[in-house]
């Protein structure tokens, strides 16, 4: 994953996001969280003091909540990893925690871990040592900021609540993301940022968890989702793509019985299967799903 997204660095150097799908320990959950962004690290003692105080509130609202806190690691000076045993109301804990100023959880799911900073694919897998992670699939995306700030919040790929391990990148720009978001909101369903591609991980999160199958949400949001767009999805088990009816945005997919790749240009399949290949270009509409 690392080598496809630096081989498309060309399409965006603002952000670099990974979400990875390991088998962890069933029941227990994989919380990533942020306490600051990059950028306030160079603004002294004052953050660093703050950033330990709000670390000390999550830790207290998880006790609130009868979480266990099975280990804590600090992954940078403003990025944690946390394994919980928790068997209560998941997503009030999660709420409860991101009421606390600053902090934004970035993933809390038995499988997926997502991981996403400023800096090329290179810098971000290095900084979070993601070449000794171990899993089964992963999508990731890196970014040009051209609808909202350059800041880890409004980086892809997206999670959402309430259905567990669900993430999202998205190419293209969506027409009618307020009305949808509103819609959304109104549902109790929160985002943490202003970039429309969020939209994609609530909407797939609120289907799910209602019942719909990936591949049926896919096809509903096609007619239900204006503007272009190409986008993936990924469960514990599942990964899915949609394109929308003009098929503006690039996608190239290369499937073998061993393998399922997909990149926005031919360029990042090729960093990793230099050989002889072939590989298609889905056509308007398309929907696909694979099932592990």
């Amino acid at each position: 994953m690392t080598s496809m997204l630096q081989s498309l660095k060309h399409r965006g150097p603002d952000s670099t996001g990974f979400a990875v799908y390991g088998s962890g320990n069933p029941g227990d959950y994989v919380m990533r969280l942020k306490v600051a962004e990059q950028e306030d690290m160079g603004k002294g003692s004052g953050v660093r003091d703050l950033i330990e105080a709000r670390i000390a509130e999550v830790d207290k609202r998880l006790a609130s909540h009868d979480a266990q806190v099975k280990s804590q690691s600090r992954v940078t000076p403003y990025a944690l990893r946390y394994v919980l045993g928790h068997s209560g109301d998941t997503e009030a804990m999660a709420k409860h925690i991101e009421e606390v100023e600053g902090v934004e959880i970035l993933s809390l799911g038995n499988a997926l871990e997502l991981i996403k900073d400023l800096g090329d694919a290179t810098v971000v897998s290095g900084q979070y040592a993601l070449g000794d992670f171990a899993g089964t699939h992963a999508i990731g995306h890196t970014r040009m900021a051209t609808e909202s700030d350059v800041d880890i919040r409004s980086a892809h790929p997206y999670w959402a609540f309430p259905y567990n391990d669900v993430s999202v990148v998205h190419n293209g720009q969506i027409t009618n993301y307020w009305i949808m978001r509103r819609q959304m909101e109104r549902k109790g369903h929160r985002f943490m940022s202003n970039c429309d591609s969020e939209l994609l991980a609530v909407y797939t999160a609120h289907n799910l968890a209602n019942g719909v199958s990936l591949e049926d949400s896919l096809r509903q949001s096609i007619d239900e989702i204006d503007g272009v767009f190409t986008y993936l999805v990924a469960t514990s088990d599942q990964l899915g793509m949609a394109k929308d009816t003009m098929a503006a945005k690039p996608l190239v997919l290369y499937e073998s019985d061993e393998l399922i790749a997909m990149a926005s240009e031919e360029v990042a399949i090729r960093s990793i299967l230099p050989q002889e290949i072939d590989t298609t270009d889905p056509y308007d509409e398309e929907v696909r799903v694979w099932q592990a």
